[in-house]
């Protein structure tokens, strides 16, 4: 069922499909563009797309499975993520009983139906794209909502920055998103390893 914000929610998902809503995947803005191989895509595209791949398949073999939302940014006219373009389109196909929550700024819980989605009390897992943008304002977001918050160092990624006031210098990517992580753990994320999978989904 498709909602006017452009939510597309689960029909009537059979007792084999429920998830538990107490724990959250949140798969944010893992679209075709961004993990095309770089430039256009980032720069460890190689990487953080089989990890995050990793953590989804993980997560749908639970039973129950946390509550996964697939997040997807509708970029303007003429950019590679515009409404319909190759880009824009998810990397992973959402299975009966996920979400999906398209949205037009960097927090996905502005304009959208993600906090009737996920509850303030869930824990939520965060991966997904862009470090410094997408990210870093959701998790805010979603910490200031009262949830829990964990973020996967390697299923997180963004692009070189160009320092504008830097005489146009270059901060490579992985230094971007490690200020991030850095930045979002002193306001309250909890960082996790890739080899955190087993216990990333259980209660902390």
């Amino acid at each position: 069922m498709t909602l006017p914000n452009g939510t597309h929610q689960p029909e009537n998902p059979s007792d084999e499909q429920r998830d538990d809503p107490k724990r959250v995947l949140i798969v944010l803005d893992v679209q075709v563009g961004m993990l095309s191989p770089p430039p256009a895509g980032v720069p460890s595209a190689s990487t953080v797309g089989p990890n995050i791949a990793a953590i989804l398949s993980y997560a749908r073999a639970l039973t129950p499975p946390p509550r996964i939302v697939h997040v997807r940014n509708c970029g303007d006219a003429g950019e590679a993520d515009e409404r319909g373009a190759p880009g824009w389109q998810l990397v992973h196909a959402p299975l009966p009983g996920e979400f999906v929550v398209d949205k037009r700024k960097n927090n996905a819980f502005a304009g959208t139906d993600m906090g009737e989605i996920v509850p303030p009390t869930a824990q939520i897992v965060m991966v997904g794209m862009q470090s410094d943008f997408c990210i870093r304002a959701t998790c805010s977001a979603a910490l200031a909502r009262g949830n829990e918050v964990l973020l996967v160092r390697g299923a997180h990624a963004t692009y070189d920055r160009v320092e504008v006031l830097d005489h146009g210098t270059i901060t490579p990517a992985s230094v971007v998103e490690a200020e991030i992580e850095g930045e979002l753990e002193e306001a309250g994320v909890v960082l996790l390893e890739m080899k955190d999978l087993p216990e990333m989904f259980t209660d902390s």
